[in-house]
């Protein structure tokens, strides 16, 4: 799997970026839709728990997501096979973040690993692109919101 890095410092609680993280239904406070993501629907618990699953449509196809990992306020982990559209196969992608509490501010840390079925190897400049660009979007709109409400 190929894993793509990006950080912040964020001016707020880990606790309340841990719950802006994993309040799906509130996700839009913060979050506005792209081109890559369309928001987050049939959740099954919010906000979430361990087990927790949803879903995201996008215009590559769909992940199909469960919180693999939940600790209140320093890691929460998201994996979130995607199966693609025609029938294409599935990419497998881990959303992961850490958060490191400091002295008024909390370092965030989200980490997207990524593995394209072998016949998709061919597209990986372009797949990796999209979610550096999404990623590195995710965590610029988590620190706006989060640096604005602390």
């Amino acid at each position: 799997m190929l894993e793509m890095p990006s950080e912040a410092d964020i001016h707020c609680s880990a606790e309340t970026i841990f719950d802006l993280i994993t309040d799906f239904g509130g996700q839009h406070r913060w979050l506005t839709q792209s081109s890559s993501f369309h928001g987050t629907n049939d959740i099954s618990a919010n906000p979430v728990t361990l087990g927790t699953t949803y879903r995201e449509p996008g215009p590559f196809g769909v992940r199909n997501g469960r919180v693999t990992e939940l600790v209140r306020p320093t890691r929460v982990t998201f994996h979130q096979p995607m199966t693609l559209r025609l029938h294409s196969g599935t990419v497998d992608v881990t959303v992961r973040y850490m958060l490191t509490p400091g002295a008024g501010s909390t370092h965030v840390k989200r980490v997207v690993a990524i593995g394209l079925p072998w016949h998709l190897k061919f597209l990986q400049p372009v797949v990796v692109r999209e979610f550096r660009v999404e990623s590195a979007r995710t965590l610029l709109a988590l620190k706006a919101y989060a640096d604005k409400v602390s």
